[in-house]
Parts: C-alpha cells; structure tokens; sequence
C-alpha cells in the first residue's frame, strides 16, 4: 500500500499543479469593488489586466439607492480596495454593507477605502440639512463625474490607490491611465464643440444630475421636476413648472431613466419641449456601457433636442 501511495505521488503532484497552478496569477490580480459604473469603467482603464472589478450598481439603479444583494457583502469582504463616488452620495446603502463585510482594508480612513470626491470643489452645498427640504446632499451635489473634466479627478484619486496598493506596478498604472486621459481629452474638446452653439439653453430635468454638466458646456439648468431631491413633484408643481417654462421658452426637458417617464412626458407636450431620457451611468441604457459612450450619447442627444427646436 505504501509504495503504492509513493508510486502516486508523481501523478498527485502534476495533479495539483494543474488544479492550483493559475492560482498564483488569479490571487494577485487587485479585487476592486466600485459603486458605480463609471468608477468601474475608470479602475479597469487604470488598472488593466492588474484588477479585477465589481460594480454594486448596474448602470440602471439610483445611485442614492443601489438595491442589496446577498452577493454584496463577500465581495466586499475580500475586497482590496472600495471606489466611492463620495459626497454623501451612496449614504442610503454604503455604511451598512462596509460594516457587514467586516473587511479592515475598505473601512473609511484607511488606504482601501477610496472617496473618489477628494479635489472636487461642491457644487449646491446646502445651508440647512433640514430633511424637510428633501434628501439633500450635506456635502453637496454628488453629480460631478456628468463633468468630463472633474471625472479626471476621479481618474486621479482611482490611480493613487492603486499605485499606493501595489507600487510594484505604478509604471503599468500611469502608463494606462495617460492613454485612457489622450482619449478622453480628445473626446471632450469633440463634446465642446458640439454643444458650443446650445451655450445659455435652458433645460429642466427631473432630478438634480445636471448641475456640474451644465456648469461645464455652459447651458441653463432652469430647475428640477421633482418637487425636492427626493420627493416627487406634486400637480401644482407640475403646472407651476409648466407656466415658466412657456414663459422662460425652455426647449428640453430631461428624463432619467431611474425615474418615471409620466411626468416629463407630460411637461414635454404641454411645453413644446423635446424631451430626452439620458442615462446617470454607464449602461444605464443601450449602447452606454463605457463612460465615454454614456457621455456620447448624452452630448448627441442634446444637439439633437436642441435641433428639433429649430
């Protein structure tokens, strides 16, 4: 029997090295977990073949309110770093799910834990957290990466965090991060140009998403459908909204597919307006699964809502 077993051990070694032999390279890819789908997009580009990537979110969800998953919680658990938009943004979900997952690497504070929102001046800061004002942000708008520009500062933070994780690869890092920034540079001087004639066009929407887009290619943010972040519009709203929009001549009206299309349709028609519905996140609709794509589609389908108006 015992020179049997020895005879086997050959045959048992190979054995083991076919069943464990990937599992060095698979153990030191770096397990990210983002919020959302445009950090995702971001830590893969940054992170190349180093990273593996999981997004709580899908593209379609509120990114106030990423609905639980059993699944959430052990990922987070081996998780080496956690991408965060930040600003308060994922307040509803985030808390909760960092501490079931019992990981030290991702608690705030420490390295793993990355709040993408670090450079970013706030845009809508309220002066009172008063929740009778609606859901508001006490660290202001969360919106920022609908700003090309100001998503390169999450591109930064993203970057950071993974040259401090593994410092072995920062030539990879930067190497990969400077050919995805030559892209998007390029993209948005594409985007500015294309929405240079809309400058000063005013638009409503029915959450406040827009703010640092708005802010960015110049156009008019008239005002919210929802009545307050967070509380949906009541019929005198709706009207109230309605009679200074006609008054105003506002061409566009927004719609995020996270929120019901009766109301926006219905201020569209009663307006004149185009109404558009733009996606938050990548795959939040078709053909919008990369960041660039998203910001592609919503670019183009602004200059065509502006040219339906003509």
């Amino acid at each position: 029997m015992k020179s049997k077993l020895f005879s086997m051990f050959p045959i048992l070694v190979l054995v083991m090295g076919l069943c464990f032999g990937s599992t060095p390279a698979h153990a030191a890819k770096i397990r990210v977990v983002t919020t959302l789908t445009d950090l995702a997009d971001f830590t893969r580009a940054v992170g190349g073949d180093l990273v593996e990537v999981n997004s709580l979110a899908t593209g379609v969800e509120d990114t106030h309110g990423v609905p639980m998953k059993p699944s959430f919680v052990p990922m987070m658990n081996r998780a080496d770093l956690l991408v965060l938009i930040g600003f308060d943004c994922e307040h509803a979900f985030l808390p909760a799910l960092i501490e079931a997952s019992k990981n030290p690497r991702i608690q705030e504070n420490k390295p793993g834990h990355v709040d993408c929102s670090k450079g970013i001046v706030p845009r809508d800061v309220p002066k009172s957290t008063d929740h009778s004002e609606g859901d508001v942000h006490p660290y202001g708008n969360p919106h920022y990466t609908l700003d090309p520009v100001l998503a390169k500062t999450a591109i930064a933070n993203i970057h950071k965090a993974l040259v401090t994780f593994a410092p072995q690869h920062k030539a990879e890092f930067t190497r990969n991060r400077d050919a995805y920034l030559a892209k998007l540079n390029a993209k948005i001087a594409e985007w500015e140009k294309a929405l240079k004639p809309l400058r000063g066009t005013k638009f409503v929407s029915y959450h406040e998403h827009w703010a640092y887009f708005a802010a960015r290619f110049g156009l008019n943010y008239f005002e919210t459908i929802e009545l307050k972040p967070g509380v949906d519009p009541t019929a005198r709203h709706i009207q109230e909204l309605i009679t200074a929009m006609k008054n105003e001549h506002v061409p566009v009206v927004v719609r995020e597919p996270q929120f019901p299309e009766k109301a926006p349709k219905r201020i569209a028609e009663k307006t004149g307006a185009t109404m558009i519905t733009l996606p938050i996140m990548p795959g939040g609709m078709p053909n919008t699964e990369t960041y660039i794509k998203m910001m592609d589609y919503i670019v183009h389908s602004f200059v065509a809502a502006a040219q339906t108006q003509k």
